[in-house]
């Protein structure tokens, strides 16, 4: 990944330009990949390949989450509109894979959008690290602020809008550790900044880079980053529903390549549960 600098002017131009973009009507694309863990009248559980952008914007107009998804539902998509982002709930960066949640109906996009609001939805991520994260496990709460000089990323501000990290350590290498992730809240890079914070960024991490290890490998957009699980409750329902998104062969390559053994359970087969 290379940064350059760019003006103030140009980072707005550029911001206006893909928010122009995000509110056009997604060009329907069938051919691209869809990995779909679940769907029922309500909402389209997928689990995002890494690489994939989530919605359109500049340079991505008919590759991403939402032009796969409009090239199968956009019958349904399309009754959302613009101003219910066309479905889509949340957003995983490029290089993150895993579980997405896209809803099917204004009522059950309203219905998940206030309880993402109500920090109601649980996600759980895993993720490759540098080090051994001491303690072992914890609470990261380190408010964040989004800066834009050509490439978006966060900064640790104390103006900066809460954010709220939880972490397990699960498996650990002599040089990197694999990391059970929750995030409350659901800021722009939040997991990779935070684990920077620590000092124990993600391996391969150019932009949030592991300060206190110069030599490390600094790569570009090849961490490994997998949203693992989404757990939320359906409309009239009383119990969560609980959907799984199975490891890439990549994370575990990646892992075995740093000497970690994944844990037994993350190598089964998943189940997803969805509860009336």
């Amino acid at each position: 990944m290379t940064l350059r600098k760019y003006s103030a002017a140009g980072a707005d131009r550029r911001a206006r330009d893909s928010r122009e973009i995000a509110h056009s009507v997604p060009v329907p694309n069938a051919r691209l990949p869809l990995d779909i863990l679940h769907a029922d009248g309500q909402y389209l559980i997928i689990n995002k390949t890494a690489g994939m952008v989530s919605q359109p914007g500049l340079g991505h107009t008919q590759d991403t989450v939402l032009n796969a998804a409009f090239g199968r539902y956009g019958h349904q998509l399309r009754t959302l509109g613009a101003k219910r982002d066309w479905g889509l709930l949340h957003r995983l960066d490029k290089p993150t894979s895993g579980a997405m949640v896209l809803a099917l109906t204004p009522e059950s996009y309203d219905h998940l959008r206030e309880l993402f609001q109500a920090r109601r939805v649980k996600k759980e991520y895993l993720a490759l690290v540098h080090g051994r994260p001491k303690p072992g496990s914890g609470k990261i709460e380190a408010r964040l602020v989004e800066t834009d000089t050509g490439v978006k990323r966060v900064v640790i501000s104390a103006s900066g809008q809460d954010a709220l990290t939880y972490y397990w350590t699960l498996a650990s290498g002599d040089d990197a550790s694999l990391v059970r992730i929750e995030i409350v809240t659901g800021r722009l890079h939040q997991i990779r900044a935070h684990m920077m914070f620590i000092g124990n960024s993600l391996v391969g991490d150019a932009l949030y880079p592991q300060l206190r290890s110069p030599s490390a490998p600094r790569g570009g957009d090849d961490f490994n980053l997998h949203c693992r699980m989404l757990e939320f409750i359906y409309p009239q329902a009383d119990r969560p529903s609980r959907f799984l998104a199975p490891l890439p062969k990549s994370f575990a390559a990646a892992a075995r390549k740093l000497g970690i053994s994944l844990p037994p359970t993350l190598s089964a087969p998943s189940e997803n549960v969805k509860r009336p």
